[in-house]
C-alpha cells in the first residue's frame, strides 16, 4: 500500500507544481494581500482536495459514469465562478483602482481567504476528473475504500506544502514590489488566465448540452 501512495502522491505533486486555477489564486493572494492571505488560500485548496479524495473513496468515479450530466453542470458552474473573478479582475485593470487580487484597501479575513482557495477548487471539474482517475487508479491497485481514504491526508499535506511555498516565493518583497508597479498588467493577466479557464470550461458544458 505504501508503495501505492508513493506512486500516486508524486503524480499528484507534479500535478501540483503546474499552473492552473490554484496557483493563479494563491498567488493573486500573495501578491494582493500578503503571505498570509496566500497561506490561507493554500489551506482552502488543501481543504477542498480533502473533500475530494473523501468522495472519490465513496464513488465518485462511479457517480461521474453513471451521471455524466453532473460533469456538465460542474464545468459551467465552476467556469463562471472562474469567469467572475475574470471580469472583477479585468475591470480593476481597466479602471486603475480596487486590484480585484488586491481587494483594494480591504484586508481579507482568514476565512474569506480560505473560502477563496476551497471554492476556485470545488467549482473545478478538472479536479473532479483528476481525483476520479486517482481513485480508480488505488481501487485498480486493490486498495479498499478505506485505504483510498487514507490517501486523504496526504493529497492535503502536498497541497499545502506545493501552494504554501508559492504563497510565499509569490509574497517576496521583490514580487510585491513589482506587483505594486505593475499591478494593472499584472490584473490584466490574472483577468485573461482565469478568463480563458472559466471560458473554456463553460464553452465545454454548453456543447455537451447542445450535443
Amino acid at each position: 500500500m505504501l508503495e501505492i501512495y508513493a506512486v500516486t502522491l508524486i503524480g499528484i505533486v507534479l500535478g501540483q507544481v503546474t499552473p492552473g486555477p490554484n496557483l493563479l489564486a494563491v498567488a493573486g493572494a500573495a501578491l494582493g494581500q500578503g503571505r498570509r492571505a496566500a497561506t490561507f488560500v493554500a489551506l482552502g485548496v488543501a481543504t477542498a482536495i480533502f473533500v475530494w479524495v473523501t468522495l472519490a473513496a465513496f464513488g465518485l468515479a462511479l457517480v461521474l459514469a453513471v451521471a455524466p450530466a453532473l460533469l456538465t453542470v460542474m464545468k459551467l458552474l465552476g467556469g463562471g465562478y472562474l469567469c467572475f473573478i475574470a471580469l472583477k479582475s479585468l475591470r480593476a485593470a481597466w479602471r486603475g483602482s480596487n486590484p480585484a487580487f488586491g481587494a483594494g484597501e480591504t484586508h481579507w479575513t482568514d476565512l474569506a481567504a480560505w473560502r477563496r482557495g476551497v471554492l476556485v477548487n470545488l467549482t473545478n471539474p478538472k479536479s473532479a476528473l483528476m481525483w476520479a482517475a486517482v481513485a480508480t487508479f488505488l481501487f485498480g491497485s486493490g486498495l479498499s475504500a478505506p485505504q483510498v481514504l487514507g490517501f486523504a491526508p496526504l493529497g492535503f499535506a502536498s497541497a499545502l506544502v506545493v501552494y504554501g511555498t508559492y504563497g510565499v516565493l509569490f509574497s517576496s518583497g521583490v514580487a510585491r514590489r513589482a506587483y505594486a508597479r505593475f499591478a494593472r498588467a499584472v490584473e490584466a493577466l490574472f483577468g485573461l488566465a482565469f478568463g480563458a479557464i472559466g471560458g473554456k470550461l463553460v464553452a465545454d458544458g454548453i456543447g455537451e448540452i447542445a450535443r
